[in-house]
């Protein structure tokens, strides 16, 4: 079914309310949310609903948390997410952030022990919209086996940046550092396809196509993306004193647990090395040269990071937000999670 923005907002915050967090919390985890199933990435949007609402009730994330921020040199910060959500710790950080990075030209803010925070092209772009470039890592738990590997050890680990043009474009690169997500193999399953070789591996450790018998994801290009994700559990976890690698928490294992994840952000002032205006003129030009460049077979254009995803935001506000059936149910119901998520494996089976 379509359901439009406002309303998709306004149940999703009902619903994060009613778990347990204060209207203003649920408020940005609805605005997080809701931006994730307007720019059409849906594996971080309505459907998860359900497992925070279930992770807040339980007591898993931290209801009123004791958030603090520490400026530990002119450029550098940490902030203290106390097991709150992982979307409003990430947001205030960034917040930080950008304060900084405006008044030292840098910043990098890490923010320690949060909860799962949801699409990170959402924090990027608050940087962007006010004139600044920001990348942004987190972990996730171990679900992507090392290269050469046969046991999953590191998270999807995903990496984001944002930066501004002179009009109303952006460039937001949001990844995994995975071939695939998961969803794309539940998706695999429940219509009995397989799925390509390149995407997962089996209980050896081999490639399959078989998306019953998937234990673990494959890292993007093999080594490359081996060592972005480790890349990413060092500056996300490591760095802030969190744990690492195999060590991470699991999503699923124990919802009445905090899960003491690590997110990082760097922000840098354009205007601290090079002239502000120059900066977006040439990030407009670059925009307009690759939309001149001639298509290969298959396509109708080149599109810029983010590109896409803008285009289906303006689609979903003149013909609706695609939501399944059953996620509307839940969040029209009286139910605030039907216990189906605790205790479950990795992969949440």
């Amino acid at each position: 079914m379509k359901i439009n923005k406002a309303d998709l907002h306004r149940l999703i915050k009902n619903k994060i309310e009613k778990a347990g967090l204060t209207e203003e919390h649920a408020t940005i985890v609805s605005d997080i949310l809701t931006f994730a199933d307007a720019r059409g990435i849906h594996s971080h949007g309505a459907m998860r609903v359900e497992y925070y609402a279930e992770r807040i009730a339980k007591g898993g994330i931290t209801n009123r948390p004791n958030f603090s921020f520490k400026q530990t040199a002119p450029s550098c910060g940490i902030f203290e997410g106390d097991n709150g959500s992982g979307f409003v710790a990430a947001k205030l950080a960034m917040d930080q952030a950008i304060k900084m990075a405006k008044a030292t030209g840098v910043a990098v803010v890490g923010v320690r022990n949060m909860s799962h925070s949801g699409a990170l092209a959402y924090f990027v772009e608050m940087a962007a919209q006010q004139d600044l470039v920001a990348l942004s890592v987190c972990q996730s738990d171990p679900m992507v086996v090392p290269f050469g590997g046969s046991e999953a050890y590191f998270g999807t680990n995903p990496i984001a940046f944002a930066a501004p043009s002179h009009d109303e474009r952006m460039i937001t690169f949001d990844m995994a550092t995975t071939v695939q997500a998961w969803g794309k193999i539940l998706h695999a399953r429940s219509k009995k396809e397989t799925i390509p070789a390149s995407w997962a591996v089996d209980e050896a450790g081999n490639p399959t196509t078989d998306s019953t018998k998937v234990t673990a994801l494959l890292p993007i290009a093999g080594p490359k993306g081996y060592g972005l994700m480790m890349m990413v559990d060092i500056l996300a976890g490591t760095l802030l004193g969190l744990p690492f690698g195999k060590h991470v928490s699991s999503m699923y294992h124990d919802l009445s647990q905090g899960r003491e994840l690590g997110q990082l952000h760097l922000v840098i002032n354009p205007a601290f090395f090079t002239d502000l205006a120059t900066f977006k003129e040439n990030i407009s030009t670059m925009l307009d040269e690759l939309k001149e460049i001639k298509p290969s077979e298959g396509f109708k254009e080149v599109n810029f990071p983010g590109e896409r995803g803008r285009m289906r935001e303006k689609n979903y506000e003149a013909e609706g937000i695609e939501l399944v059936d059953d996620i509307y149910d839940y969040l029209v119901s009286d139910v605030i999670h039907f216990d189906r998520y605790d205790h479950k494996n990795k992969f949440a089976e």
